[in-house]
This record gives C-alpha cells, structure tokens and sequence, in this order.
C-alpha cells in the first residue's frame, strides 16, 4: 500500500478570481501560487491545500468540465455563525443558515461562485451525543 504524503481537492471554475476571494475571505487560505489557469490556496500553518482550476483548461478532461454534483466540501471551523455573518456581508450565497444537528455540529451551507456545495460547521460545546 502506497502511503499518502499530502491530499489537495480541486474545484473546477470559471472565474478564478472570484473563486478564490470566496475561499480566502471566509477561511484560514491565502493565495500560495496564482496563474491564468490554475489557484493554488493554503492555510496559513500550510496544512490544508485547496485548488481552483479553470474549468475548461486542457488537464480537466473534457467530461469532467461540467458543474460539481454529488459531493460536497466541508469546512470544520471554531464558529459556523462567524462564516455565516461573514458570507452575508461579502453577499455570498446561501443555501442555509446555521442550525444545530443531531450529531452535535452546528452546520451552514453556501453555495461558491462554481455552484459546489459548501458545508461549514463548528462543533456544539458540550454536546452529548446519546
């Protein structure tokens, strides 16, 4: 078995630029390499990667051009309501609002300029999960 040295997620775009203000406003990532085809973010301690590709680039294979559907990107973060108020001002869109869960996160949901779904959430303080 192969061991893994480092993990990074890709999100075709169509707009890079915009693309990596939503990214860079609301989370932990500065811009660590940025071209006309591709964004390289990282986090500030340089342990989580996030790419943004242009769509339409020769390395997207022609049947993976098209809009993200049947996954999602998640986002732990200390507090779910600070992104929330955060996306409201930058005027990002969002699919909901941040409500607890049954497994103990409170979970918000936007929607990026690429159309990915974006799961932000914070763990609840003291949850017991029964």
């Amino acid at each position: 078995m192969n061991t893994i040295n480092r993990m990074m997620t890709n999100i075709c775009s169509d707009n890079l630029a915009e693309s990596s203000e939503f990214y860079t406003n609301l989370f932990d990532f500065h811009v660590d390499y940025d071209s006309d085809w591709f964004v390289h973010l990282i986090s500030k301690d340089k342990q989580l990667e996030l790419g943004i590709i242009k769509r339409s680039s020769e390395m997207v294979p022609d049947g993976y051009q098209n809009n993200p559907q049947g996954f999602y990107v998640t986002f732990v973060v200390e507090n779910a309501d600070t992104v929330f108020e955060r996306a409201k001002e930058e005027g990002f869109e969002v699919i909901s609002e941040p409500a607890d869960t049954f497994y103990g996160q409170k979970r918000l949901l936007l929607k990026d300029p690429n159309g990915t779904l974006v799961d932000v959430s914070s763990p609840i303080p003291n949850f017991d999960y029964k």
